[in-house]
C-alpha cells in the first residue's frame, strides 16, 4: 500500500509508508500553515511514541510551540486547541486500524478537523517540500489572541468529562439513583483514563478491562462485535448492565448487553439522538452509511435528517450549515455540540447510560426494543485506484430498479433497503455497506455489489 491521505487525515503502516522523518514533515508543514501554539497529543499505540516525538521536533523546527498534553483521546485535543484557543492540534493515531498502522489528524484553531481546501493545502505544502520547493505560507487561521491564560496548565482530559457532565444533557440524578454496573474496554490505549473516570463521575459502578496504554492491543481496535468476546464474557461475569468498548483513539464507541450480546455500533448513535430528542428538538445529521434507524427515530420526534458523505468534518460540515442539536456516523461516533463538534466516545457513554436511567430501562434490549429491526451487513474488497465513476456506472447495472445517490461513493436506494460503496478514506479497499429487513436480504446485496465491482 502507499500512504492514505484524506480529509481523515493521513494513515499508512509503520516504517514502510509512515516513518519518523515523513511524520517529521508534515508536522512542520502543519506548523508552517498556522503558526502560534500547537496542541499535540497520541493514542499510545506501540511504536506511537516515536512517531508522536517526530510531530514535537517537526513542529519545533516550523518555528511553532508544540503544547503536549500526552496520551488523550483524540477529541480532547480538539476541546483543548478550542477551549485553549490554540492555533491548532496534531494527533498520533491510526484510529481503528491495526497496531502495525499510524497517522496523523490535525485540527484548525477552531477544534475541528481540517476542511478539505485546507487538507489540499496542506498536501500540497508537503508535496513541495519534499521534492525541494518550499512555499512561503501564511497560517491559515491564526488563534484569536493566542493561548488562554492558563490553559498550558490545564488538565484537559478533566475539562473535557466536565464539558460532558455540566451539557444540562445527561440524566446525573437518575443514574445516581439507580447506578449500573458497567464495564469498560478500552484497547490499552488513548480512552483507557478518560471513559472509567467519566462512568464513575455519572455515577456507575465501573469494572475496568484492557486500561492500560501502550500494553498492546488485546484484540482488534476496531469495536465491532468480532472483537468484542472479551467484553461479552466479563459482562456475563460481573453480571454488569452493560459493557461498552472504544477505539483506540476514544471517538466511537460500541455497546454490548447485560446478555454479553455486541449489539453492533449502529445502535450508539440511534440512542444517543433518542436521548438528545427527548429533551430537544432540531435537525439531525448522519452520513450516507447510518442506518435508517435514525430516520425512525427523526420521524417520531418530527425533525429532519440531513445525510452528509463519510468522514467527521463532512458530518460536522453539515450540522453547522442545518444548526443540528445532534450528528455523527453509524460506526459508533455522537456528536452533541455542546461538548465538542467531534465524535466523542465519552459523550456517547454520558448519552446512553443517561437515557438509559432517564428511561427506567433495565438493559439495553428494553431500551432499543421501539427501534426499527433492520440487518446491517458490511465488506470490503481491495482496491487502491477505485474509479467513483465506474464504480458508479457498474452500480447503475446491477440494481437498475434502484436510485442512485452520489453524494460519496454510488448508493443505491430501494424501497425497504439499500447498499452502499465507496472507496476508504484510511485503508486501500473499496467499503461496501448494505442495510434491508432481514440478514439474508443485506447479504444478497453485498453479494451483488462485490461481484460488479469485481468485475468492473
Amino acid at each position: 500500500m502507499v500512504l492514505i491521505r484524506s480529509v481523515s487525515g493521513v494513515r499508512g503502516l509503520v516504517g514502510q509508508d509512515l516513518t519518523p522523518a515523513i511524520v517529521s514533515g508534515y508536522a512542520r508543514a502543519f506548523g508552517a500553515m498556522v503558526g502560534g501554539t500547537v496542541v499535540v497529543g497520541w493514542d499510545a499505540r506501540r511504536g506511537g511514541a516515536e512517531l508522536h516525538n517526530a510531530v514535537l521536533s517537526g513542529l519545533e523546527a516550523a518555528g511553532v510551540v508544540p503544547h503536549d498534553i500526552g496520551v488523550v483521546p483524540t477529541p480532547t485535543v480538539g476541546i483543548a486547541v478550542r477551549r485553549g484557543r490554540f492555533s491548532g492540534g496534531m494527533v498520533v493515531t491510526a484510529s481503528h486500524n491495526p497496531e502495525e498502522y499510524n497517522g496523523l489528524k490535525f485540527f484548525t484553531a477552531r477544534g475541528t478537523f481540517l476542511e478539505r481546501p485546507d487538507v489540499e493545502r496542506l498536501l500540497a505544502e508537503v508535496d513541495a517540500r519534499a521534492s525541494g520547493g518550499i512555499s512561503d505560507m501564511a497560517p491559515v487561521e491564526p488563534a484569536p489572541g493566542g493561548p488562554a491564560p492558563g490553559s498550558g496548565e490545564a488538565n484537559w482530559i478533566e475539562r473535557h468529562l466536565d464539558l460532558i457532565l455540566n451539557c444540562g444533557l445527561i440524566s446525573l440524578e437518575a443514574i445516581r439513583t439507580n447506578p449500573p454496573k458497567v464495564v469498560v474496554d478500552c484497547v490499552n490505549a488513548a480512552g483507557s483514563r478518560a471513559l472509567p473516570e467519566l462512568l464513575r463521575k455519572l455515577g456507575c459502578d465501573v469494572v475496568e478491562l484492557n486500561t492500560s496504554p501502550g500494553a498492546g492491543f488485546p484484540h482488534g481496535a476496531e469495536p465491532v462485535p468480532e472483537y468484542l468476546g472479551q467484553l461479552s464474557e466479563a459482562v456475563r461475569s460481573a453480571g454488569a448492565s452493560l459493557g461498552c468498548a472504544c477505539d483506540p483513539d476514544c471517538d466511537r464507541l460500541a455497546f454490548v448487553d447485560e446478555t454479553g450480546r455486541a449489539i453492533g455500533e449502529e445502535y450508539t448513535l440511534a440512542m444517543a439522538t433518542a436521548a438528545i430528542l427527548d429533551q430537544k428538538k432540531g435537525p439531525v445529521v448522519a452520513n450516507v452509511s447510518t442506518s435508517r434507524m435514525i430516520d425512525d427515530i427523526a420521524k417520531e420526534h418530527s425533525v429532519p435528517v440531513y445525510r452528509s458523505p463519510v468522514g467527521e468534518i463532512n458530518v460536522v460540515a453539515k450540522m453547522l450549515e442545518v444548526s443540528a442539536v445532534m450528528g455523527g456516523e453509524g460506526n459508533g461516533g455522537v456528536i452533541l455540540p455542546e461538548v465538542h463538534m467531534g465524535r466523542d466516545a465519552c459523550t456517547a457513554a454520558a448519552l446512553v447510560v443517561g437515557w438509559m436511567a432517564a428511561r427506567g430501562a433495565k438493559s439495553l434490549g428494553e431500551l432499543t426494543s421501539g427501534f426499527g429491526s433492520y440487518a446491517m451487513m458490511k465488506t470490503k474488497i481491495a482496491r487502491e485506484d477505485a474509479d467513483r465513476d465506474a464504480m458508479a456506472r457498474v452500480m447503475r447495472e446491477a440494481f437498475p430498479d434502484g436510485e442512485l445517490d452520489l453524494t460519496d461513493g454510488p448508493k443505491i436506494i430501494l424501497p425497504s433497503s439499500w447498499v452502499h460503496t465507496r472507496p476508504s478514506g484510511t485503508e486501500p479497499v473499496v467499503r461496501i455497506i448494505a442495510e434491508a429487513e432481514s440478514k439474508s436480504e443485506a447479504q444478497r446485496l453485498i453479494d451483488l455489489a462485490t461481484a460488479a465491482l469485481s468485475a468492473a
